[in-house]
C-alpha cells in the first residue's frame, strides 16, 4: 500500500490537496474515491485517505447486510468507519450494489463514516450508478461527503495517475466541485464550512512535516498522524 507521501511524490496528490483532505476526513469526512479504468488507483488512494480517519474511529469492513445492520443499530459500541472495497455488483468480497448498498448509505445517520470507491470518472457517472441504478436516495448520496474523480496519463515516459476533481457536501446541501486539476487555485475552497481554517492550518503542519522528516510507510504516517493535532475526535 501506498502512503499519502507516496501519492504526493507520484503526483497524485498536491501537498495542499492532501492537507486539505486530512482536514475533512480527520474531522469525520465520508469520502469516496472514483475511476472507470481498472488499475487507475482507486483502492490506493482509498488506502491512504483511510490513514486520516479520526483516532477514535474504528475501521470495519462492509462486507454484507449482516454487519451493516449491526452498525445501524443503536448501540454503545464505537464510531465506525465502514469500508465497501468497491460499489460493484460482483461476487468480491465487501461489493456491495442494489439492497445491500441503500443501507450502507444509510450508516451515516446512525454517526459512521464510510469509505468506498467505483468505476466512475465524473460526478454524474457516480451519481448514475449510486441514485438511479442503485435507488439510493438523493439525501443519502449528500451524506457522502468527498468524492475524489482520478484520470490516468502519459508524461516524460510515465504513466501518472492524479486526481483530477474532488466533489464536497456538508451532508445537507447539494455537492459542489470545489477543486480541479486544470490549472486553477492549487487547493479546494472551504467547500460550505466543511473544512474549518484551525483545522486545515493543522493539517498544513501535519502534512508539511510529513513530507520534511522522510515518513512514508502507512504504518509511519499513521503514528506520525496520531502524534499530531490535525485528527479529530470524530463525527
Amino acid at each position: 500500500m501506498l502512503s499519502v507521501v507516496d501519492l504526493n511524490e507520484a503526483g497524485t496528490l498536491t501537498p495542499e490537496l492532501a492537507a486539505w483532505s486530512l482536514a475533512a476526513v480527520g474531522a469525520g469526512a465520508s469520502f469516496l474515491v472514483g475511476a472507470r479504468p481498472g488499475g487507475a488507483g482507486k483502492t490506493t488512494v482509498m488506502g491512504a485517505l483511510l490513514n486520516f480517519v479520526p483516532r477514535s474511529v474504528a475501521l470495519r469492513p462492509a462486507d454484507g447486510l449482516e454487519a451493516i445492520r449491526r452498525g445501524s443499530a443503536p448501540a454503545d459500541g464505537p464510531r465506525c468507519c465502514y469500508v465497501c472495497h468497491e460499489i460493484g455488483s460482483g461476487p468480491y468480497y465487501a461489493y456491495l450494489w442494489g439492497r445491500q448498498l441503500r443501507e450502507y448509505f444509510r450508516l451515516p445517520g446512525a454517526g459512521h463514516m464510510l469509505a468506498t470507491n467505483l468505476h466512475a470518472d465524473t460526478f454524474d457517472q457516480a451519481r448514475q450508478q449510486i441514485c438511479r441504478e442503485n435507488a439510493v436516495p438523493a439525501s443519502d448520496l449528500r451524506r457522502m461527503n468527498l468524492m475524489y474523480f482520478l484520470a490516468v496519463g502519459r508524461a516524460g515516459g510515465r504513466t501518472r495517475r492524479r486526481v483530477v476533481e474532488l466533489w464536497a457536501g456538508d451532508g445537507q446541501s447539494d455537492h459542489r466541485r470545489v477543486w480541479a486539476d486544470d490549472g486553477g487555485p492549487d487547493g479546494p475552497d472551504e467547500a460550505g464550512g466543511l473544512v474549518c481554517p484551525e483545522r486545515l492550518a493543522a493539517a498544513r503542519r501535519a502534512i508539511a512535516d510529513l513530507l520534511a522528516r522522510g515518513v512514508r510507510t502507512i504504518e509511519q504516517v499513521r503514528t506520525a498522524l496520531l502524534a499530531s493535532d490535525a485528527l479529530g475526535a470524530g463525527p
